[in-house]
């Protein structure tokens, strides 16, 4: 009888553990964000956009993929470069993933003769394991400064 639920005891913690999935590795899917973002290439930020994503800026708030894509991925990719961050906290599990912190961007100028800014302020990305097994950023949330002038 010891020797049955010995036996039984040992298959339902091994049958547990293989249940398990590692969590997500956020910072990988944050860096590959920001790389694409860097790179200027839209089409990897859209394949990275969950179908119902949210986009939360201020005031501003874009809901759906095509309308966050449109609206910010489009209107925005030309108009920083050198986007950085510096996370203050994070967590995972086997179905979200977040980073939260802050970020900075070099402002390009909008025309010639224009200055460069810099841009700064606090960032949160949310991540959501969807149906398939993809991990796609559902929520974006930013809340900036005021941009300074660049000192060259």
């Amino acid at each position: 009888m010891k020797n049955l639920i010995l036996l039984l005891t040992l298959a339902v913690t091994f049958a547990s553990c293989a249940d398990k999935e590692a969590p997500v590795n956020v910072q990988q899917l944050n860096q590959q964000f920001i790389g694409a973002w860097n790179n200027r290439n839209a089409t990897v930020l859209d394949s990275l956009l969950a179908d119902d994503v949210s986009f939360v800026q201020g005031e501003i708030h874009f809901n759906g993929k095509a309308e966050v894509s449109e609206k910010w991925v489009d209107e925005t990719l030309g108009t920083i470069a050198d986007l950085k961050t510096n996370v203050v906290s994070s967590g995972t599990d086997s179905e979200i993933a977040y980073e939260a912190g802050t970020f900075s961007v070099d402002v390009l100028p909008s025309g010639p003769g224009e200055p460069a800014g810099e841009g700064e302020g606090n960032f949160m990305l949310l991540w959501k394991k969807q149906k398939n097994g993809a991990w796609k950023l559902s929520y974006a949330q930013l809340e900036d400064l005021p941009v300074e002038v660049k000192n060259n």
